[in-house]
């Protein structure tokens, strides 16, 4: 393979794998290079000023934990949604050219097809059925002051480590020695 070097990626197209969606649905397509901040930008535009009631997001091969990580912001940010995951295999065709190529003939070209995964997330602000496969419920929200020792990080309050003073004892013993066998000790008062 030192020879060839890649010249076209393709992926086989899918429907979503949700039946009955609007057909105007917004579908976040997440590639590995997305940038996570332009992704959140529109989708919460897309549901908060646009009054979307669904959004799909959907990604495959390295794509998948930055879809993942999308569809875990927006749950946070917009709280009550329903979520449905289906998680499947894409196909995805490389070409790869012959750098050099035979002296008399043209250049070769080798098409390599990968079974890459791939997910695709619906999230909801209406209810969805909860008896199909991969759906998860909204997390339950927390009101003001409640405690929240869940799994959400948000409102912990964490422990902090005792001061200097507070590990000093009271009393040091402290050995003086005033000759080489060290046999005098001293016992002093710290305030």
């Amino acid at each position: 393979m030192e020879n060839f070097r890649k010249v076209r990626t393709s992926e086989e197209e899918m429907p979503l794998p949700f039946p009955d969606l609007p057909p105007d649905v917004v579908e976040m397509k997440v590639k590995e290079g997305s940038k996570i901040r332009n992704l959140m930008n529109f989708a919460m535009a897309q549901m908060e000023l646009k009054g979307r009631r669904q959004i799909v997001f959907s990604g495959c091969g390295r794509a998948v934990t930055k879809t993942i990580t999308c569809v875990e912001i927006m749950k946070r940010k917009l709280g009550g949604l329903h979520q449905v995951t289906k998680v499947h295999y894409k196909t995805v065709l490389e070409v790869w050219e012959n750098q050099e190529p035979p002296p008399n003939g043209p250049a070769q070209n080798l098409t390599v097809h990968k079974n890459v995964p791939s997910i695709c997330i619906l999230l909801s602000r209406d209810p969805l059925d909860p008896n199909q496969t991969g759906y998860q419920p909204p997390e339950p929200r927390h009101e003001a002051g409640e405690d929240t020792s869940g799994s959400s990080a948000k409102g912990l309050k964490r422990l902090l480590p005792p001061s200097r003073e507070e590990l000093l004892p009271k009393k040091l013993q402290v050995q003086v020695s005033n000759s080489p066998r060290g046999s005098g000790t001293t016992t002093g008062q710290l305030d």
